[in-house]
């Protein structure tokens, strides 16, 4: 059974940074891009970025670039989002995700930012960022 567990959340001050970790479990983790996901009270579920099954590239929504980084230790089974000086927009639960992508029909440069490519996922890490 494929589990993921994100950790790393709190209450933090505007300004500061923040690494949130996700741990993979009972699946092949090296196989599967992953993905970083947030939602904040009374809005969607929004994709901030993800990284390649190697750990090749990483791809960011625009208005993430700059702020965030995504990294992964495929020995580890552990992919990080480092977020740098948060602000208070940056308040939601942030979600990892796996996507199990067939490796075959792809370039290994793939990276898909829809949610429906993700079929694994955290329970979600509560970040909430003072001002």
């Amino acid at each position: 059974q494929v589990q993921l567990v994100e950790s790393g959340g709190g209450l933090i001050q505007t300004g500061d940074s923040l690494k949130l970790s996700c741990s993979a479990s009972g699946g092949a983790f090296s196989d599967w891009n992953m993905g970083w996901f947030r939602q904040a009270p009374a809005r969607e579920r929004e994709f901030l970025g993800a990284i390649t099954w190697s750990g090749g590239r990483t791809y960011y929504r625009e208005s993430m670039k700059g702020r965030f980084a995504i990294s992964r230790d495929n020995v580890k089974n552990a992919v990080w989002l480092t977020i740098n000086s948060v602000k208070p927009e940056d308040t939601a639960v942030y979600y990892c995700a796996a996507d199990p992508l067939d490796k075959d029909r792809y370039p290994l440069s793939h990276i898909s930012a829809n949610a429906e490519s993700y079929i694994y996922w955290g329970q979600g890490t509560q970040v909430t960022v003072s001002s």
